[in-house]
């Protein structure tokens, strides 16, 4: 969370992280993110599916302290591997829009300057018009 703060506000560290996350997806990095986000899911998907089945237990009324214990345990897994895949996915699309909106911003400053330079051009143009 305090990495998605860091790339929200422009600070001074703004620029490190962008880079280091620049050269972290860089190579391989891509393949281990997916890799690692794919695992996530998987168990994420296992916890759920064993949480219906206890609360199905439970409903039967067969359960003993110790299911309940460890239906309590696989909630919390499952709580913490979707919100580290939401945040990891959230911080993926902030660091891919803040460098789409930088390379737009050069290109957009590169059209401005040519505008005003063809600008200028025919500024000077018609100045030697009026002149002759």
């Amino acid at each position: 969370m305090a990495l998605i703060m860091v790339l929200v506000f422009k600070t001074p560290l703004r620029k490190l992280v962008l880079m280091s996350l620049d050269r972290v997806k860089r190579g391989h990095g891509p393949i281990v993110v997916k890799t690692v986000a794919g695992r996530f899911f998987g168990v994420d998907v296992k916890c759920v599916q064993h949480n219906e089945d206890q609360k199905r237990w439970i409903d039967e009324g067969a359960v003993n302290p110790t299911d309940q214990v460890l239906m309590a345990k696989h909630l919390l897994e499952a709580t913490l591997m979707g919100s580290s895949l939401f945040l990891a996915l959230s911080m993926d699309r902030l660091h891919h829009y803040i460098k789409e909106l930088r390379i737009r911003r050069k290109s957009m400053d590169a059209a401005k300057k040519q505008n005003r330079v063809i600008e200028d051009g025919k500024v000077e143009e018609s100045k030697v018009l009026k002149k002759r």
